[in-house]
């Protein structure tokens, strides 16, 4: 049996590693057009900020090395240029000596990967302009660099990379700008969760410009200017174009392969394209969302990588082991915070017709008594029906990642919110609290469903009427140094006493910092024949970065809002 391999990086390596496992004595090529197989894209951006000071230490194996442990013919720097399905066979051209042949296969994997998106903008070509997507691109930006490290930044777009990116280079002590397109950085994840982490990057210092967009690049005395839609134009030394990125799907296409709604290569739970004898993995394929069942691209190496392993056990064995879809499990250090999302954010789902809800809760990496403590937001979406949880979101800085991964598995399982209260977790002061954020995340959500929580969210605020009574059961310090316009101040440790101080007619909307007291306060009352008591999902913490991002003129730092009351 012959198979060949076009690309290589995640998807392409992982299929080729595994198939000689299944078969020692197939015959494998892989054909990769650039210069490297399996190196760690994800780790490009600390290469280039000085954080991975080693270069050999991206590469997981070089084409010698692949070749010597896996017996596999590594053909770099060649590049397929054509598929005959047909006749089972490709065609390719060595870019180096310029040579160009034919090679027959028995099966076939494509795993092209996805190409960097450069928008037709007037100047896009100019030197200093850089995507970066790859080992060739990550030499050429960190060569140019080195020669402006006092100099400006621009980076456009604020996805993962973009953001990577901007961290990196303002390590390096570039001045560095983000322009984004859309209204909050990281598009996957909802605007609470992305206004939170908004707040930090303003905090160090980068200016971050969103709802605006690049219009051109003209060339200066001393480098680029970047042209903005809104505002006045930008200086800069080096331009990093993260826009993002889409499926190479040009020999899918070429070789008549069905493509997708999603405009990504189709294949169906076995990975196979429309031609039974070509399958495909890795960014250029779309499959349906596991959640909304809308057909999607996942540009993330954990699914590429497992797409490979899946993809070789069905060439070898025939068609036995089903792909499931991911949920597009992901995480980012940006500065000193962390952001993970698992499953589909509230928008989407939104956009997907699901009935959902959504909840918040601020919890402590680990016991506040034991020093180093930082709180965390956890969002979840779950259905209304049964509790189903369709999406986490976390922000913060100690304790993200087991959290997330904790939250993937349940939502990849379809499990419910009621899992999330009986999690058994490890526990000693220096890791948790004996009920860690995942637990509050849970017991928050059950109040809801039994209806023992009624909430309202930070941009309900501002559609009270002026009947409803706001009421923030802080402490008097507290709600001195920052509070929600119109609030009236009853800490909850006096409601009880002051209770006649509270409308039993009027609709009642509570606040605390993150919540919990909110939440306290709103069992009282509702105990006590109040009849419509709300309060505020995540507190005033995500009422104040979320009014600070959605405010016209954002501070550069998070300061508390000082209203009157």
């Amino acid at each position: 049996m012959k198979y060949i391999i076009i690309g290589a990086v995640a998807g392409g390596a992982s299929t080729a590693a595994r198939l000689r496992r299944m078969d020692e004595k197939a015959e494998i090529v892989i054909f990769e057009k650039g210069a490297y197989i399996s190196y760690a894209n994800c780790g490009l951006p600390y290469y280039i900020g000085d954080v991975i000071k080693d270069r050999n230490k991206l590469f997981v194996q070089t084409a010698a090395s692949f070749n010597s442990r896996f017996n596999i013919d590594v053909r770099i720097s060649t590049e397929v240029t054509a598929i005959d399905a047909a006749e089972k066979k490709i065609s390719a051209t060595n870019l180096i000596t310029g040579e160009t042949y034919e090679e027959s296969y028995d099966k076939l994997v494509l795993s092209p990967g996805a190409e960097p998106i450069r928008p037709p903008l007037p100047g896009i070509n100019l030197p200093g302009i850089f995507t970066l997507r790859n080992v060739a691109d990550t030499d050429y930006i960190k060569s140019y660099v080195n020669n402006h490290l006092s100099g400006k930044a621009v980076v456009i777009g604020a996805g993962f990379i973009g953001l990577e990116m901007a961290e990196n280079l303002h390590h390096l002590g570039l001045n560095v700008s983000v322009i984004e397109m859309g209204n909050q950085v990281l598009a996957p994840v909802d605007f609470p969760v992305a206004a939170i982490l908004q707040q930090h990057i303003r905090s160090k210092g980068v200016d971050l410009r969103l709802n605006n967009a690049v219009t051109g690049f003209e060339k200066t005395d001393h480098g680029i200017k970047v042209l903005l839609k809104e505002g006045t134009p930008i200086d800069a030394d080096i331009v990093i174009l993260s826009i993002g990125v889409r499926p190479d799907t040009k020999l899918a296409a070429m070789a008549g392969l069905q493509l997708g709604a999603a405009k990504g290569i189709w294949v169906n739970e076995f990975l196979q394209t429309s031609d039974a004898n070509i399958y495909a993995v890795g960014d250029a394929i779309e499959f349906a969302n596991p959640i909304t069942g809308q057909s999607m691209n996942t540009y993330l190496a954990g699914p590429a990588n497992k797409q490979g392993r899946i993809c070789a056990d069905n060439m070898v064995t025939g068609n036995k082991r089903a792909y499931h879809g991911a949920i597009n499990t992901a995480i980012v250090k940006v500065f000193d915070m962390t952001v993970a999302t698992a499953g589909t954010a509230s928008k989407h789902l939104k956009n997907a017709n699901i009935n959902h809800i959504v909840s918040t809760n601020h919890s402590g990496s680990h016991a506040g008594y034991y020093p180093g403590a930082k709180q965390m937001a956890i969002q979840i979406a779950f259905s209304p029906e049964d509790g189903k949880i369709y999406s986490a979101q976390i922000a913060g800085y100690d304790g993200v990642d087991k959290r997330i991964d904790i939250l993937a598995s349940i939502i990849q399982r379809g499990s419910t919110i009621y899992e999330l209260t009986e999690f058994e977790h490890a526990y000693a002061p220096p890791y948790s609290s004996a009920k860690d954020p995942v637990n509050m995340a849970g017991f928050v959500a059950e109040n809801i469903l039994l209806d023992r929580l009624k909430i309202f969210y930070w941009n309900e605020v501002d559609q009270l009427n002026p009947d409803d009574i706001l009421l923030d059961v802080r402490t008097e310090k507290e709600y001195s140094e920052g509070k929600i316009a119109n609030a009236i101040n009853i800490p909850v440790d006096e409601i009880r006493e002051r209770m006649n101080e509270i409308p039993r007619d009027k609709k009642i909307f509570i606040y605390c910092e993150a919540g919990l007291r909110g939440y306290l306060a709103h069992r009282i009352l509702r105990q006590n024949d109040f009849k419509e008591v709300y309060n505020l999902s995540g507190g005033y913490k995500t009422w104040n970065a979320c009014h600070l991002e959605a405010s016209p003129a954002t501070p550069a730092i998070n300061k508390p809002v000082m209203a009157s009351a």
